[in-house]
């Protein structure tokens, strides 16, 4: 639903203005706001180097799904033949390199994360790879396979058997579940005719449903037993965050089956989150609350004030995971704002797949609410940077942990993280310092396991969106690739932050039909009947958000939306 229409020269729809007579916008320019933590980064970030995530993406898919590669480590694929949860054979990806709790002879080779799985194949997926039937495998299939029928709980679990990894399981940990399965709708939305998945989605949203009428108004627990359909608490701090997630699959659900109460439910969900007097940012889904709350206010009517997340989800004054937020800060002279973590942790700590999972809600939110184009804009200057550091590759030996061991990474698998001060007293005074957790996981395990393959797997997420311009440090975020269950069609939509103090010129790529040029920021139109390449000024420190619509559409107001035929493009034009 979500894929653009193809560029044609007239459909139908209502005309604003009488045949003939060009439309002129008359709504004022979008007023820009501010995320606090993002004025505190660098319009430059330093050493700068433009790092090609789409090219990143394709080249992890290639080396890590190939069951064929020799050497220490390798394969880091294996198949799983255990028939759980469905009767067929599924693949595992080991969550780090060398990780010993994993592989085909550990607990009959279903020790592997959904985690990791999931994000792997949507990474690939958002890089134009088809997963559905590559080399003979359908991986998209296989995906099926998390979704826990065995144990009765009936949602996608971070592991087709609950418990089964050393140490026990996943599922009294409330993100894991909201995460996966969020992550499970996305794939699903990127692959709509996949056999089977509508009663896959049917049936998780059926638990959704049920689980969110049985906390009501309180969202304050640590995990959720859907089987019992009881929430509980544990040593783990209550995660109301995941409430965002919750909105997200209801949502979604909604746009999918057309079935009020899931969109009564993610209200509700929406309204928990929105209720919080303090923040409870846990880990990744209090930005997903801010992108549906954008689409819900631009759709349904609703007047939720997405600050609020925003700022939940960057500021760092989290409780319960006390500092959880994004970076703004530079160690030993480099520049590692816009990495996603602990604000607080020995100084701070960002992590690869938070950062790279950040950009999904974020971009698209985007489209729905562009006054925050100039925000957005900037900090993916900066996390697109700063994620490179957690690259062995990319930052000098002498910053990281295990630089002897890097050949394995393949330039595709990186740390899972970059720390301020290292937990290791060998490496004290050290800052930054690229690292991974996998050390402390488990008594025994080698220090290659501080190559993150399921952080690494979520690549896509950046190089999906990401695109470099003729003008360097001038991204182009594309605002439509994660915009999962899409209600309308869109036409392609592009965020362009300039974070110089003067204007500059970047080549904009119209395709070979003729299209209007559309600026949601300025409300202008930069171009009209235009094909090829055109140049579009960016005023400094500034952004624009540009659709390409066809020409010869014409162009109404409905409910404040800017329409052009029946697509909208222009979601905060006028009152509603």
């Amino acid at each position: 639903m979500r894929k653009y229409l193809l560029l044609i020269l007239s459909f139908v729809g209502l005309a604003a203005c009488a045949p003939g007579k060009v439309f002129s916008p008359s709504a004022l320019p979008s007023v820009q706001r501010a995320i606090p933590r993002v004025e505190k980064m660098p319009n430059h970030p330093r050493p700068y180097v433009y790092k090609d995530w789409r090219k990143t993406a394709l080249a992890f898919d290639q080396y890590v799904f190939d069951e064929n590669q020799k050497g220490p480590f390798l394969p880091l694929i294996w198949w799983d033949h255990a028939g759980r949860n469905f009767p067929e054979t599924t693949f595992g990806l080991y969550t780090a390199i060398g990780d010993v709790r994993m592989g085909p002879h550990v607990n009959h080779g279903e020790n592997h994360e959904a985690l990791g799985a999931l994000g792997a194949v949507i990474s690939a997926s958002l890089v134009g790879i088809d997963k559905s039937k590559q080399d003979g495998h359908n991986y998209v299939r296989m995906m099926r396979n998390y979704l826990n029928r065995d144990n009765g709980w009936n949602v996608i679990q971070n592991f087709t058997n609950k418990g089964a990894h050393i140490g026990g399981g996943y599922g009294n940990d409330f993100w894991y579940e909201i995460h996966n399965n969020v992550l499970f709708f996305a794939l699903a939305d990127l692959y709509p005719k996949e056999e089977g998945f509508n009663d896959i989605l049917h049936t998780i949203a059926e638990q959704f449903y049920r689980s969110d009428s049985v906390m009501g108004n309180n969202y304050s627990y640590s995990f959720f037993d859907f089987k019992n359909m009881t929430p509980g608490k544990n040593h783990i701090p209550a995660q109301e965050d995941v409430a965002g997630g919750y909105a997200f699959v209801l949502y979604a659900a909604w746009v999918r089956f057309g079935e009020e109460k899931y969109l009564k439910a993610a209200r509700n969900a929406m309204d928990v989150l929105y209720n919080q007097k303090e923040n409870r940012f846990y880990e990744a889904m209090m930005p997903v609350a801010a992108y549906i709350g954008a689409r819900m206010n631009a759709e349904t009517g609703t007047n939720y004030d997405i600050q609020r997340f925003l700022d939940w989800t960057f500021d760092g004054t989290a409780v319960g995971r006390e500092g959880w937020g994004v970076l703004a800060d530079n160690w030993g002279g480099y520049d590692v704002s816009g990495l996603a973590g602990s604000t607080v942790h020995q100084g701070g700590y960002g992590f690869l797949m938070n950062t790279f999972d950040l950009m999904m809600p974020l971009s698209a939110m985007v489209r729905y609410d562009q006054r925050y184009a100039r925000a957005v804009g900037k900090w993916a200057l900066n996390a697109s940077n700063a994620a490179r550091f957690c690259y062995p590759y990319e930052i000098p030996d002498s910053l990281q942990a295990i630089s002897q061991y890097k050949s394995v990474t393949k330039q595709v698998i990186a740390y899972e993280g970059v720390i301020k001060e290292s937990v290791y007293p060998e490496f004290k005074g050290i800052t930054p310092f690229a690292q991974g957790d996998g050390p402390l996981w488990h008594e025994g395990m080698p220090q290659q396991t501080m190559f993150s393959v399921y952080g690494s797997g979520h690549v896509g997420f950046f190089g999906g969106v990401i695109q470099a311009t003729n003008v360097p440090e001038i991204l182009r975020i594309d605002c439509g690739a994660t915009d999962f269950y899409a209600k309308t069609e869109a036409y392609p939509t592009g965020l362009y932050y300039n974070p110089y103090d003067t204007a500059r010129t970047v080549q904009y790529e119209t395709g070979s039909e003729k299209v209007d040029v559309y600026d949601t920021v300025s409300r202008t139109f930069l171009y009209r009947g235009v094909k090829g390449k055109v140049l579009i000024s960016i005023p400094p420190d500034a952004a624009r958000v540009l659709v390409a619509v066809p020409a010869g559409a014409r162009y109404r107001v409905k409910n404040g939306v800017l329409l052009a035929g029946k697509v909208p493009i222009d979601f905060g034009y006028g009152p509603k």
